[in-house]
């Protein structure tokens, strides 16, 4: 009898120490803005591809590598920060022909689905919000490392995506089609567990 009571104390402490690992399997991180870059170009009169980055990116991101489709993504892009290193088409995106930040001074990407395409590389569906607008886009996403990092000694995780988007979709239609109507949005991240 005593031998059945602590085959089953056993059996029972076991399962209290494996449910919480297998559900800690998906870790939620939080992206370092300083170590995030989002960097978006376009077609400038066929000429030229000129570039634009947004600082100050915050989000989280929730990853678990054996079952990515639990993974989940939520980005704020706070649009008021873009610069063009050109002061004058700096001050002209912000006005209404263009992102008009007084109104829309973020933007916010979430996910809905994240797909595994294999060698750790996964696509992002998800709703992007610009200018009050949203619109359906896919992060073509690859896993660069996800280990403890060295410096700041946490679990750390770091990705780069990229996708593009037609920007008349949201309203930012002036002077196309000379100048691109589709524009390449690359993004590169370090996020860390909390």
């Amino acid at each position: 009898m005593n031998l059945i009571k602590k085959t089953a104390l056993i059996t029972l402490a076991s399962a209290a120490l494996y449910v919480p690992v297998s559900q800690a399997a998906a870790t939620e991180y939080h992206l370092d803005p300083q170590h995030t870059s989002v960097v978006f170009s376009w077609d400038h009169f066929g000429f030229s591809h000129p570039s634009a980055d947004i600082s100050d990116v915050t989000g989280k991101l929730v990853f678990d590598k054996d079952k990515p489709e639990q993974s989940s993504v939520d980005v704020t892009l706070p649009v008021k920060n873009i610069d063009t290193h050109v002061k004058k088409l700096n001050e002209e995106f912000m006005g209404k022909d263009y992102f008009d930040v007084k109104q829309y001074p973020q933007a916010t990407f979430k996910s809905t689905s994240v797909v595994s395409k294999g060698d750790n590389k996964y696509d992002v569906q998800g709703n992007l919000t610009l200018k009050g607008i949203t619109k359906p886009v896919v992060l073509h996403a690859v896993l660069n490392k996800q280990d403890m990092h060295p410096m700041v000694k946490k679990q750390a995780i770091g990705f780069d995506a990229t996708t593009e988007i037609n920007r008349s979709d949201f309203k930012l239609d002036k002077y196309v089609p000379s100048v691109g109507d589709k524009v390449t949005i690359t993004l590169s991240t370090e996020a860390y567990a909390q």
